[in-house]
């Protein structure tokens, strides 16, 4: 995986850097997604996509900078925000299966009925108020 792929400007690519790449991708595109949901919803919102894209991009960075560059700063960087999003998530999907214990369904549910997509629905139910 350290075999370089391509020389672009100047900048070595590797297999290792392309999954970097990949996971910063997903770290910075959780703001799109997060930007989006609160447009829609007319006031701060965090979907559940927001945090597992935190927590796939944090993963890919980490599995980076663990194997591919072998950098202890950047794991570290990049645990913290991780153990956040796992947290969150945790707690966004709990309070969901209680809303549905409870009897009450959600957005989630009848909009998965209606045959749209997953990201469609992270987006459209917001985990969080801001």
């Amino acid at each position: 995986m350290d075999s370089p792929l391509a020389h672009v400007f100047g900048v070595v690519i590797t297999p290792w850097k392309l999954l970097g790449y990949l996971g910063v991708l997903l770290f910075a595109g959780r703001w799109i997604v997060q930007m989006l949901a609160t447009r829609k919803h007319g006031k701060p919102v965090i979907p559940t996509l927001f945090w597992s894209m935190s927590i796939a991009g944090s993963a890919l960075l980490c599995a980076y900078f663990i194997f591919g560059k072998n950098d202890s700063v950047g794991l570290i960087s990049n645990l913290f925000p991780m153990g956040i999003a796992l947290y969150n998530l945790c707690v966004d999907l709990g309070s969901r299966r209680s809303e549905h214990d409870v009897g009450g369904r959600s957005a989630d549910a009848t909009t998965s009925r209606q045959g749209s997509s997953s990201i469609a629905n992270s987006i459209d139910s917001p985990a969080d108020t801001v």
